[in-house]
């Protein structure tokens, strides 16, 4: 018969708590020679023992606070990491929706990398001739006010001049100047909370555009492993349902992109033919609101009218007149024809949906709740409805 002690030192790991001492481990070294009794050859790691009584309150109890406790930490989880999700979700939302594109290069003898490096670098391109269009009207008038402002000053401080008798009335230069002086920290913290800002979002952006590089390359890959947590007896059938999901998204995404591009343009062509000014950044702004389904279009074409009536009052009814011909095109021409049959959802579905997606995470939100909607109606209308109607 083998000395227990020996055997106690056979299960005590070579390189686990050396050297081993059979005197101080006590009970502990039974032990391990039991533990050196079950480890063979084929088991190493012995046999599984008897599992636990799930029945028992103990193990009832344990199971249901384990449960609260598991519950309350993803919720704080998801609540601090909200706006990391987001960008991650929004990231794969991307990706998912320039899929179409990117399969389309692959199916006519593209590789998938090169496919997508020539999509992302197309959208890479459109984003800065965006902030370049932006950015320069703005340094331009920022650089005629700076120009005009000795003038302005002169106008303030010379005789009959209209300002001049506001200034005498209402003490203004002087209310300014007090304004200005003790509210310094408050203005300097404006222009840095500002700027801080502006650098967070280009820093979302940038980040935003990293992951939908990385989703967009890894999609295949993606798709196969949310596939393989499907069992396989239903899997074909989750695939054929899952892709049809997919290619909504993406089929809304670049439509919805397109129909906007129009607008924007439609719209400056007509704002430099009636002399409206910032043409360039309202028909951008109005190309940006038109991304948000329902209501964008409708915010925009009210803030360019506004703007179109300080040329005069015929140029902004018509400026008005225009963006309700245009908008009747859109709904009743363009979507139908970019987008076809890409989303099938009731117009009571939409505005809820994006109502609701507006008031959950905003223009993010607003914009991606459309597709989204689509795909819960394909589910609800491919699974639970068939279910319920041989129930």
């Amino acid at each position: 018969m083998a000395d227990p002690d020996s055997k106690a030192a056979e299960a005590h790991h070579d390189l686990v708590a050396q050297p081993h001492e059979e005197e101080a481990e006590g009970p502990i070294a039974d032990a391990e020679a039991a533990a050196a009794e079950m480890s063979s050859d084929e088991r190493p790691l012995g046999r599984p023992g008897r599992p636990l009584n799930r029945r028992s309150p103990f193990f009832v109890g344990m199971i249901g606070a384990a449960g609260v406790a598991v519950t309350y930490g993803l919720s704080q989880l998801l609540l601090s990491t909200r706006d990391v999700l987001v960008m991650i979700g929004l990231a794969f939302f991307l990706a998912v929706g320039l899929e179409p594109a990117v399969s389309w290069l692959a199916q006519h003898r593209w590789r998938r990398g090169l496919a997508v490096s020539a999509v992302l670098l197309t959208l890479v391109g459109i984003l800065v001739g965006f902030l370049v269009m932006a950015i320069t009207p703005l340094v331009d008038q920022a650089t005629q006010f700076a120009a005009h402002a000795p003038e302005y000053l002169k106008d303030l401080t010379s005789k009959g001049s209209v300002l001049t008798e506001l200034n005498t009335r209402f003490d203004l230069q002087n209310r300014v100047q007090e304004l200005v002086t003790k509210n310094q920290d408050t203005l300097m913290n404006g222009i840095l909370g500002a700027g801080a800002m502006v650098f967070g979002a280009l820093t979302n952006t940038v980040i935003v555009l990293i992951l939908t590089a990385y989703f967009l390359g890894n999609l295949p890959a993606i798709r196969r492993t949310i596939y393989r947590f499907v069992p396989s007896t239903r899997r074909p059938r989750a695939i054929l349902i899952g892709d049809q999901m997919f290619a909504k998204i993406g089929g809304y995404v670049l439509g919805n992109v397109l129909i906007s591009l129009i607008a924007g343009g439609v719209t400056f062509v007509w704002l430099i033919v009636f002399g409206v000014p910032y043409a360039l950044l309202l028909a951008i702004g109005v190309m940006i609101l038109d991304l948000i389904p329902a209501v964008g279009a409708t915010i925009a074409a009210v803030v360019v009218s506004l703007i179109a009536l300080t040329v005069s009052l015929p140029v902004g009814i018509a400026t008005a007149v225009f963006f309700v011909v245009y908008q009747t095109v859109e709904n009743y021409y363009l979507s139908p024809k970019v987008m076809g049959r890409v989303v099938e959802i009731p117009d009571v579905v939409t505005v809820a949906a994006v109502l609701i997606g507006g008031t959950l995470l905003g223009v993010i939100g607003a914009i991606v709740a459309i597709p989204l909607a689509a795909a819960v109606l394909l589910l609800l209308r491919e699974v639970l409805f068939p279910r319920l109607d041989r129930a």
